[in-house]
């Protein structure tokens, strides 16, 4: 059975790392192919600091590093040696 979420449900959603436990924070954006509507990656905070201006620096997370959405967090396997801006993205 296909399920739908919407953008803004996972922005309620924190995520967590399998790999160590580590929250990552709460989803701040979302990348998407334009061409084919594919999300690529969720975007989740670098810290908890907020820049001068209210921005807040993410690193993203490829979307094939996603194991499972639940009702309150999403799950993603990205390795304890995670490098922000690095392709992490290797078959499991």
């Amino acid at each position: 059975m296909f399920e739908k979420c919407c953008i803004t449900d996972l922005r309620n959603k924190e995520v967590i790392n399998i790999c160590d436990g580590r929250r990552l924070g709460c989803v701040i954006d979302v990348e998407f192919n334009v061409c084919d509507g594919k999300i690529m990656s969720l975007v989740v905070p670098k810290d908890e600091k907020v820049s001068l201006f209210g921005k807040v620096d993410g690193f993203n997370i490829p979307w094939c590093k996603i194991d499972k959405i639940g009702d309150d967090i999403i799950l993603v396997n990205v390795g304890e040696l995670y490098e922000p801006g690095r392709d992490n993205c290797r078959h499991r």
